[in-house]
């Protein structure tokens, strides 16, 4: 690497998504396997119970992913965004590593690594901050870089819902989405992934960061004069209690009101917003004979969410980190 080329890089990261039919066994399997996913002491234990979660969800994910195109869109998305980055910022050097699904922690830190980069900087793409998403994957990245005997100057960026310039891409987002229609006339839910209801009475912040981040939101959007606009939680798997109330049940309790749903917690598109809300919960809408129902996309390559993750690349605070 010559003394011109970048000599930071910057890591974005994100749970992954299949890349084809073939690695759906190969996402649950290693979702379900994370001990902060399935909090089972025993990893002979935990092992056995993914398996067999794996074995009766399999096929039901498969077909999922056959309606959106064989794969989820998280992959390709992410790399147009970082290559949307690399354009924008030529001073660094942007890529991306997943949880559950290639390209894995070990392959692009070995990358870089080989490129002879001497700091890293792992940026979380998890707005809210939870031990399920964003400690699980920086853990992830500090076993990668310590198995890989790779030592460079590490930070890291844990959670962004509070930075200006992103909720201006949001709320710009809600805009371009509901153009043409009244706010007046619609409720507007903010859906994020849920939790059990454990996770969060054992400490994890992600649900209070999730109210705060609505309230900060809400502040912004007065303009607009939106019916209303409120929480919810979509994404349950188990018999445990979840977070309440479910994006399913705030449908059915504003179905007399035109819907407009903007799924705050996921900054990249993935099977949970093209699938779960965009079909799935578009046809309940219409069961419910919903009057109009609008979904916002993610931010993905966006041009806004790009220079909002500069401006904190370049100015947010940074946690030091060592592998």
């Amino acid at each position: 690497m010559s003394i011109l080329e970048p000599r930071e890089a910057v890591v974005l990261l994100n749970m992954g998504g299949p890349n084809n039919l073939y690695e759906v066994e190969v996402f649950l399997t290693n979702m379900f396997n994370d001990p902060y996913i399935l909090a089972i002491k025993s990893p002979f234990w935990r092992k056995l119970l993914a398996s067999f979660i794996v074995k009766m969800r399999k096929e039901k994910s498969k077909a999922i992913y056959e309606k959106i195109g064989q794969k989820s869109p998280i992959n390709d998305l992410s790399a147009k965004l970082t290559q949307r980055l690399n354009t924008l910022d030529p001073t660094r050097h942007y890529t991306y590593a997943m949880r559950y699904t290639p390209p894995f922690a070990p392959m692009v830190f070995a990358e870089l690594q080989q490129q002879g980069f001497d700091s890293c900087l792992l940026f979380s793409m998890y707005p809210q901050y939870s031990t399920t998403t964003t400690l699980s994957s920086i853990e992830d990245a500090l076993k990668a870089l310590k198995a890989l005997n790779f030592a460079p100057t590490l930070s890291c960026i844990d959670r962004f819902y509070t930075h200006t310039l992103y909720n201006q891409a949001i709320v710009q987002s809600i805009i371009d989405t509901i153009k043409g229609h009244n706010p007046k006339e619609f409720v507007l839910i903010f859906s994020v992934h849920g939790l059990p209801e454990s996770v969060v009475q054992q400490g994890d912040p992600y649900q209070a960061e999730c109210l705060h981040h609505v309230s900060l939101l809400t502040q912004q959007l007065l303009p607009l004069c939106f019916k209303k606009i409120t929480l919810s939680y979509q994404s349950k798997v188990g018999p445990m209690k979840w977070l309440e109330p479910s994006t399913q049940e705030a449908i059915e309790a504003h179905r007399r009101d035109k819907i407009l749903i903007y799924p705050l917690a996921f900054s990249i598109d993935n099977s949970e917003t093209t699938y779960e809300l965009q079909m799935q919960y578009r046809l309940e809408a219409k069961r419910l004979a919903v009057p109009k129902f609008l979904v916002c996309p993610c931010l993905n390559d966006n041009l806004h969410f790009a220079q909002a993750i500069l401006d904190l690349v370049h100015n947010a605070p940074r946690k030091p980190l060592s592998p």
